[in-house]
């Protein structure tokens, strides 16, 4: 696991300075803290920090082909270079280490840039061939490993994070508005876009070729979508999807460094643990969670019952809001763009905790997108029934009642359920109506909050998802879109942030390739039976698992937003958002964001998501966005 980067000029006589490269290194060290290492060619640099998991001591990067005219960097795993590197062997390649990132320079010699098409793994990596000056970057195919770049002024810059290609003295970046308002709308912002003009993020399943001062991005690989086997029983698809699972926990498994798991107590998670005891001494199951003094966002009792069941090594440490509280400046300097999902504190403060004792976590990532987890694909169902009534009815009636309820503060409250389904449930096309469910603001909403106009396509990221599966049926349409969408650009973004923050590596077996294609191809009434979610999953690991577990509702990894905006943070809160300060800023309009935090601290409405999303933005503003004017 590390963090790379890169500068490559237009111009191969206009040399790399090795210091521009080292200092865009730096801003990387959490991501590997153990090593360093550089290539200085022509008008060309690579860069990248080290966090040690294979061959501690031989994994040193950069990576060379026997010549040296061959280069690679990686972020991440890749899980079968034991059996790449067996065929490079026999074709008469030689290795120096056991390293798996020095089967990348050697492959690329064999197969170019179908290089990335090879790999089972998570990764962000860079290949550089100086004879032909081309540059191959590449993303892992569900988004676990994240890449960054630009291309300004003769110069093509690339890093695993944002703060990277920020600390290139010649980058000139400005806010991008329409980037702004998808955060806004999303929490995120999906790719390929960043919150700064002219700076991009290489989507999932992309590889990216530089050569002599031209780019092309391409996909290598798509989820199968209308490739749906009706056919296939119960029974034949319980058995495969073990097999599956098993098989893809064993790959992750390899590491010369202590490795353990987060263990929530849900059923993602706990098939991890019933996967791994497959292949180790439950003993040696190393299980990490935390717990909350606040009941309706605590799991924790439920993780110690799934640790008990398997007789893991399990750990667990209390989190008080003064805990959690105190992470938030250090939460802000790793987020060096918008991002709203305050489940980013507990997954932090999981992180540094787990990073104590072992340097790798296995993690359920995956499961609720792959199989229907959320309570939105339950609401998708119902929202059919609820547009056969009238329309005067739901407007006139449902929806002034159900914005009356009173408001609570708890963990997804049932007031908070029933305003953010009728909200919801009245647009009419299916993705935008779950990002609104998912997300802070709508388009009506955005239009009210913002100083400036927020186009039309706020929500064209999720018709293009849509688009793109219309081969589908309508379920695994939703799926697919949650898949692109909220996995890569929240969760997944979510978890590289906060594990590599702690200097740990965070791996996610459900989403190894063969069970995202297996899982694309059942047919979405095994994922959503009637209202059981995550039927086929349930089906397959609950009697592995504690009695209950797999039964269990979707409780989430939050933290109570609504309650600390009323104490410990309303004060900061207040601060941030003050009306002059959003006036000087020019992005939102003083009077409509004075509304929503009146609002909310007189307990007339729930406004926890919007506040915190701009909560979050006006601390990256303050720690990052004053980036463009340094420069």
């Amino acid at each position: 696991m590390c963090g790379i980067c890169g500068i490559i000029h237009d111009d191969p006589a206009r040399a790399v300075q090795r210091d521009h490269l080292a200092r865009m290194n730096r801003t990387m060290v959490h991501r590997g803290p153990d090593d360093e290492g550089f290539y200085l060619g022509r008008g060309a640099g690579l860069g990248m920090r080290r966090l040690s998991i294979i061959d501690v001591s031989g994994g040193h990067q950069p990576m060379a082909s026997e010549s040296g005219k061959i280069q690679a960097v990686c972020n991440g795993e890749i899980y079968n270079f034991q059996e790449i590197r067996d065929e490079l062997i026999g074709k008469g390649h030689a290795f120096h280490s056991r390293s798996d990132s020095e089967v990348l320079p050697h492959l690329y010699e064999e197969v170019g840039a179908l290089l990335p098409t090879k790999l089972n793994g998570m990764f962000g990596l860079a290949v550089w061939d100086e004879p032909n000056r081309t540059l191959v970057l590449a993303r892992d195919r569900m988004g676990e490993k994240p890449l960054f770049w630009s291309h300004q002024n003769g110069i093509f810059l690339f890093g695993s994070e944002l703060k990277a290609l920020l600390a290139h003295p010649e980058l000139a970046v400005s806010t991008d508005r329409a980037a702004l308002s998808r955060y806004l709308a999303y929490e995120y912002i999906p790719a390929p876009h960043t919150i700064f003009e002219g700076v991009y993020k290489l989507e999932p399943a992309h590889a990216l070729i530089y050569r002599n001062g031209s780019v092309e991005v391409k996909p290598y690989w798509g989820i199968p979508v209308g490739e749906e086997n009706e056919g296939i029983s119960e029974e034949t698809a319980r058995e495969e999807l073990l097999g599956l699972l098993s098989r893809s926990v064993k790959r992750r498994l390899i590491s010369d460094v202590p490795l353990g798991v987060f263990l929530s107590g849900g059923i993602d998670s706990s098939t991890v643990v019933a996967m791994m005891t497959r292949h180790m001494n439950p003993n040696d199951v190393k299980t990490f969670s935390i717990s909350f003094e606040e009941k309706s966002f605590d799991e924790s009792s439920y993780a110690r019952r799934v640790a008990e069941h398997f007789h893991t090594d399990h750990r667990e440490q209390a989190c008080t809001p003064a805990d959690l509280l105190a992470l938030m400046p250090r939460i802000t300097g790793l987020l060096d763009e918008p991002f709203a999902d305050p489940s980013i504190v507990p997954t932090y403060a999981l992180s540094l905790f787990t990073r104590e004792h072992v340097t790798v976590a296995l993690g359920g990532d995956g499961g609720d997108e792959l199989f229907a987890g959320y309570p939105t694909f339950q609401a998708e169902r119902a929202a059919r029934w609820y547009r056969l009534l009238p329309r005067a009815l739901r407007r006139g009636v449902i929806g002034p009642i159900g914005r009356a309820l009173p408001v609570s503060d708890k963990n997804i409250s049932f007031d908070f359920k029933v305003k953010k389904f009728i909200k919801g449930a009245e647009i009419d096309d299916p993705s935008i109506r779950h990002a609104v469910w998912m997300g802070a603001f709508s388009l009506e909403d955005l239009n009210e909050l913002l100083a400036f106009d927020p186009g039309a396509d706020v929500f064209a990221d999720a018709l293009r998802c849509e688009n793109a599966a219309t081969a589908a049926s309508p379920g695994n349409r939703l799926l697919y879109v949650y898949k692109k969408l909220y996995l890569a650009e929240d969760i997944l973004a979510k978890v590289d942030w906060a594990s590599m923050g702690a200097s740990l590596e965070a791996r996610a077996p459900l989403l190894d390739h063969e069970i995202v294609e297996f899982a694309a191809r059942l047919p979405y009434r095994m994922k959503l039976k009637g209202f059981k979610m995550k039927y086929l999953l349930k089906k397959a690991v609950g009697d592995l698992l504690p009695k209950g577990i797999a039964g269990r509702g979707k409780k989430g990894f939050g933290i109570p937003v609504a309650k600390w905006m009323k104490g410990p943070l309303k004060e900061m809160t207040c601060d941030l958002l003050a009306k002059d300060k959003i006036r000087r800023e020019g992005f939102f309009r003083p009077e409509s964001v004075a509304r929503l935090v009146e609002d909310h601290m007189k307990s007339r409405a729930d406004n926890r998501q919007q506040l915190w999303s701009l909560f979050m933005f006006e601390q990256w503003l303050d720690r990052w966005g004053s980036t463009q004017l340094a420069k």
